[in-house]
């Protein structure tokens, strides 16, 4: 775990939190590090789980597919993120969402039945951490009410301009990186990719973007 420290202390779950601590929370939990390669399945919908994920390296999604193929992403998790962390606090509960590995990545999976019960070394950073994790819960809820802002919008142009406002506003400019290529867009959008595509290039007829892969200006008047 000391390779990934770095990583550990710069993720909100581990606020406040020297290295020591960090490395005593980790037992704690009976923290254990996983490898997946691109493409393989973390977590598969149908099943439960016990342990959230915290991503090390690499990068995975969380997404809804049906039968057919049809895939919609919930959110992306870059090093620093969370996954999982509802259904791991809820005995028997079954994963809804699949978490599936974007690219090559390493994942810490932590079993967070040990933080909602009384720690058994009686460790002072014990309700810190509940704190955090708190914190951190509370985020994902209004990232998942973006979420929904932007796809209850009428139109594909609607849900398009509702992301790129919030997300200019989230970064604090005009311009900005989108963590999504176009499928992954359209995908999280819930739209068409061709409609969106076709939709993007009239926004720039218009002169209200400009756009390069998934690197966005607004332009205002």
């Amino acid at each position: 775990m000391q390779n990934h420290l770095s990583v550990l202390r710069s993720c909100p779950f581990f606020t406040d939190l020297n290295e020591d601590e960090i490395l005593s929370i980790l037992h704690c939990v009976q923290a254990v590090e996983i490898a997946r390669q691109r493409g393989a399945y973390i977590f598969r919908a149908g099943d439960s789980t016990e342990v959230m994920g915290l991503v090390l390296s690499g990068t995975t999604l969380v997404i809804q597919e049906d039968l057919w193929g049809h895939r919609n992403i919930l959110s992306k998790c870059s090093a620093g993120d969370f996954f999982g962390e509802p259904y791991a606090a809820t005995p028997g509960a079954i994963l809804n969402i699949s978490v599936v590995a974007e690219e090559d990545c390493e994942i810490l999976l932590l079993n967070i039945k040990r933080l909602l019960t009384a720690c058994p070394t009686a460790c002072d950073h014990h309700q810190k951490l509940i704190r955090n994790l708190v914190s951190v819960l509370a985020n994902k809820i209004l990232l998942f009410n973006d979420k929904v802002t932007h796809i209850s919008k009428r139109t594909t142009r609607e849900k398009l301009l509702s992301y790129l406002s919030a997300e200019s506003l989230r970064q604090g400019s005009l311009s900005f990186d989108i963590p999504f290529d176009r499928q992954q867009l359209a995908d999280f959008l819930c739209v068409e990719r061709a409609a969106m595509s076709a939709e993007l290039s009239k926004l720039q007829k218009e002169g209200l973007l400009i756009t390069k892969r998934n690197h966005f200006e607004l332009l205002t008047h």
